[in-house]
């Protein structure tokens, strides 16, 4: 396809959001664009799986609902692709199983810290 405007080729992503009319991605909300973009990269996992897959705050635009939804398809796609996920939302960070951070405890003077989850919520016995 070629952009009228531009007469460039590129490709159109349209999309329909639950009860809504069928948009072009650019007449999206900031949430439904990040749903779109986010089920157009799930897709192509679920034919042709990556090893690894960096995520930098893609969840940032999406309401506690979505949010939720997002985390449970991060999750089933886990089990084939390792995800690194940069994110401020702490719904996104309790489904990791390990968190890294960096902290200024005082100016100009950065540290990490690192947290597995997985060892922390596992039973004792």
């Amino acid at each position: 396809m070629e952009d009228e405007e531009t007469n460039e080729p590129g490709v159109d992503i349209v999309a329909q959001p639950p009860g809504k009319r069928l948009k072009n991605i650019a007449m999206l909300s900031g949430g439904e664009r990040a749903l779109t973009a986010m089920a157009l990269i799930f897709a192509s996992f679920l034919i042709r799986p990556t090893p690894f897959c960096v995520l930098d705050e893609i969840d940032a635009p999406l309401d506690e609902e979505n949010t939720l939804r997002f985390t449970r398809v991060l999750r089933e796609l886990a089990a084939r692709t390792q995800f690194i996920v940069i994110t401020h939302c702490k719904q996104t960070m309790e489904m990791a199983d390990a968190l890294y951070g960096v902290t200024m405890e005082e100016p100009g003077v950065s540290s990490m810290i690192s947290v597995r989850l997985n060892k922390l919520l596992a039973p004792t016995y």
